[in-house]
């Protein structure tokens, strides 16, 4: 398999199967049906191989890598499913912080071509499919699986994992999750299964009364991970990491319920090395200290609120890079704009991506100082023009942005 063909077959994958993450809701498939016959057609292989489920609004993929992080640090062979992909799309399945196989994506997508006609997965779905059977290929002791959307109806939900998490719930993905926190948190409930324990990490009563009911609904165990004191830290370094840990830790416990050996050592040391050993990147990552750059993935209100609030912590003035997709309610992100900065707006190079010039009556009433690109690059470039050694970049408002950021400088970094 060249390179060429592997490409190919991704862009084939992209192409063939909506992708919400590109298309937005039209592409968004609720429901378990698909991928139940997904599963039956590959042997169900998430049933032959142990799971963690974590979801939530934010956190979840700081959480899961955390995780992952500690059991590696211990020596459990762990496989990792996050989603979106920043540069590749081999991030989204890892196992001990290795990228999939691409030689594997590619023979699998090959399978795929061959499916039942009446079989038409979206892209999360493929991709699901296929990190349970690298999973399972690569014999891995423990797969920790992040929702993908929602949760009740979210493809991921197939799975009976020994422990599950909710980190928190946010306005967030409202067309397709219900306008109001209570509908929300619903949804994410929706991954409680039967007798197996669920840890909340939200703070809000509401919320955590909503997991709470949906807990005893199914005689399953409730733990409030709010509740925990700890010193611990991570390599993680945004503020919102310590409300994180605390849901970790919590699930490490009762892993150990469930016999894992995890040392308190390990679990210091695995959340002090989560860079390293899981490869995450993109929640507050340094990418450059001369001139300092951060990039930040946080995209809904909360996630930018916390975003916002440790930069206006930082005394330097800001370049503050950021683009947005079609369904992101940028009134109310306009009335959390980080302090003591110039402003450069672009357009994410996606379908969702939305133009700065179609929000620009919302730019000129919030008094900034700002400028229009047409792509992230053009913006990036032109910061870091501007930007002296004594103040500061910030990159973010979206996934994808960071995403064409990383995929255009890392390399160029290195």
């Amino acid at each position: 398999m060249t390179h060429e063909q592997y490409r190919e077959a991704v862009d084939w994958l992209f192409v063939q199967a909506p992708n919400y993450q590109t298309d937005g809701q039209k592409a968004y498939k609720p429901g378990l049906d698909n991928i139940k016959r997904l599963c039956d057609f590959f042997g169900n292989p998430q049933e032959k191989i142990k799971c963690v489920h974590i979801g939530g609004t934010n956190g979840k993929g700081s959480s899961s890598n955390m995780l992952a992080s500690v059991l590696q640090q211990e020596g459990y062979k762990t496989g990792l499913y996050n989603s979106p992909h920043l540069v590749d799309f081999t991030e989204r399945i890892k196992v001990n912080g290795t990228n999939c196989d691409k030689e594997f994506v590619f023979d699998f997508i090959q399978k795929l071509k061959n499916l039942p006609e009446d079989i038409r997965p979206s892209f999360f779905e493929f991709t699901t499919i296929m990190a349970f059977e690298y999973f399972y290929r690569q014999n891995v002791d423990v797969a920790i699986i992040e929702v993908g959307l929602g949760g009740r109806l979210d493809s991921t939900n197939i799975i009976k994992p020994l422990v599950s998490a909710i980190t928190n719930v946010q306005l967030d993905h409202q067309n397709i999750l219900g306008d109001t926190l209570e509908e929300i948190a619903a949804e994410k409930a929706g991954i409680i299964k039967p007798g197996i324990p669920v840890i909340s990490g939200d703070e809000n009563e509401t919320v955590k009364n909503i997991i709470r009911n949906k807990a005893a609904q199914e005689n399953a165990p409730f733990i409030d991970a709010t509740l925990l004191q700890t010193k611990l830290k991570s390599d993680l370094k945004g503020n919102y990491q310590e409300k994180n840990i605390k849901v970790v830790l919590t699930l490490i416990e009762e892993l150990r319920k469930l016999n894992f050996t995890i040392s308190d050592e390990n679990i210091e040391q695995g959340l002090l090395q989560v860079h390293q050993n899981t490869g995450f990147i993109g929640r507050w990552f340094e990418f450059s200290k001369d001139p300092l750059i951060i990039c930040d993935t946080g995209h809904n209100q909360a996630g930018l609120e916390y975003v916002f609030a440790q930069l206006n912590s930082i005394d330097r003035h800001k370049h503050v890079v950021l683009g947005f997709v079609n369904d992101k309610k940028i009134d109310d992100v306009m009335k959390i704009l980080s302090e003591n900065s110039t402003f450069y707006f672009a357009k994410p190079a996606i379908h969702r991506g939305r133009p700065p010039q179609e929000y620009e009556d919302l730019l000129i009433p919030a008094k900034i100082s700002y400028k229009i690109f047409d792509s992230v690059q053009q913006a990036y470039l032109s910061a870091r023009e501007e930007c002296t050694n004594k103040e500061m970049i910030f990159i973010g408002g979206s996934n994808f942005v960071v995403g064409e950021f990383l995929e255009k400088n890392l390399e160029i970094s290195k």
